[in-house]
């Protein structure tokens, strides 16, 4: 596997500066969704798992700014049992199709920002975005009827925020959606306009493909 391959490698063309932290509070439900997530096995870092990389992420549209801005947590946080401000990085300006995006805080943004971003612009509506890794979801995509992405479009690359972005468009705004990133593994994408409602359809989710065992 070439580090090009790796899970949590950033693959777009990235604009960061050093700048603040986002405020604790804007970060509150976000945090507390992650912990949740992050003790079903969804969230972390271990080293039979992807080479020993971070994976998930989490991120909350800013709609005090102009845009398309959001927070998301930084790039290889997975192994931390609780973020702070300095975990996370705010995204100002996001273009999938240049494969750029432009960034500001105290790390880099998490390697899945540029699916995070495309959501964001699809629909004014999303405010929220969970990326998890979730190998009982992914493995009964087929018999939950889940959207899937193609196989070949890979994770943090232009032809995966396409596919995203075909798949959020098929469902004609309906929210809370989930799909799965079948060229990533386990990887599987959740969005809605109130975090608590994406959070329940993972949760809910990972239940119904549970019972598929």
């Amino acid at each position: 596997m070439t580090q090009s391959d790796r899970e949590g490698v950033i693959k777009f063309q990235l604009d960061f500066q050093v700048g603040p932290s986002p405020s604790a509070t804007q970060l509150q439900e976000l945090n507390a969704w992650r912990s949740v997530f992050k003790k079903l096995g969804l969230v972390g870092q271990e080293p039979e798992r992807y080479d020993g990389y971070g994976f998930g992420n989490l991120s909350r549209r800013l709609p005090s700014q102009d845009g398309n801005a959001f927070l998301i947590s930084g790039t290889q946080t997975g192994h931390l049992q609780k973020l702070l401000p300095e975990h996370y990085a705010t995204v100002h300006q996001c273009n999938p199709v240049a494969n750029q995006l432009r960034a500001s805080g105290q790390v880099q943004p998490s390697s899945e920002a540029l699916s995070h971003g495309i959501l964001y612009q699809s629909n004014p509506e999303i405010l929220w975005v969970m990326h998890l890794h979730s190998p009982d979801i992914f493995n009964q995509c087929r018999q939950l009827e889940l959207p899937c992405t193609d196989p070949a479009a890979d994770y943090g690359t232009p032809q995966m925020a396409a596919e995203i972005q075909r798949l959020a468009s098929a469902r004609d705004h309906s929210m809370p959606a989930l799909l799965v990133m079948t060229g990533h593994q386990d990887g599987i994408l959740a969005y809605g306009s109130t975090a608590s409602e994406t959070g329940d359809l993972v949760v809910g989710t990972l239940v119904l493909a549970l019972q598929q065992h």
